[in-house]
């Protein structure tokens, strides 16, 4: 049986708001290896989560606490939905396999649980979504910034 206390995400968010990512997750399954993944995440506003997809994977995400936006983008990188998790929005949102998407969060402390198919297996370069800058490089800000305010039919363009 694993039991996850209040104590153990309060001592999960102040982890994330000491980290260089500004996020930790708390894994619930036993090995990488599990069949099912399921995870606990925390998440600063000023965590940047690159746009990616799982190809092969759909993915489960529930609110804990907090708010967070999902963006949805297309192949060529445009915004085709904007859906709020947490707070007044969705208490669950789940996408196919494949759903190019990213995720910001719209208040510090704030969790979600996820759930997606094992093993894990990182993202391949294929799997982030072209144009998008990566993490620790100069145009993070820049990125983050434009994911807060994205609207579908948008698209990033990054500053040179």
């Amino acid at each position: 049986m694993i039991e996850i206390q209040q104590n153990d995400l309060n001592s999960l968010i102040e982890r994330a708001r000491a980290g260089a990512r500004r996020r930790q997750n708390l894994n619930v399954h036993q090995a990488l290896d599990d069949p099912i993944n399921r995870l606990i995440n925390a998440v600063e506003p000023d965590s940047y989560i690159r746009p990616h997809r799982h190809a092969d994977k759909h993915e489960t995400l529930l609110a804990i606490a907090g708010s967070f936006d999902l963006i949805v983008f297309d192949a060529a990188g445009r915004v085709s939905s904007r859906s709020r998790l947490g707070g007044k929005g969705a208490v669950l949102i789940e996408y196919p396999a494949g759903t190019w998407h990213g995720l910001i969060a719209l208040e510090p402390g704030s969790l979600f649980f996820e759930v997606k198919a094992g093993p894990y297996a990182p993202n391949k370069p294929e799997d982030f979504l072209a144009g998008w800058p990566q993490e620790n490089s100069p145009q993070v800000a820049q990125a983050l910034d434009w994911l807060r305010t994205a609207q579908p039919g948008q698209q990033f363009r990054p500053l040179p």
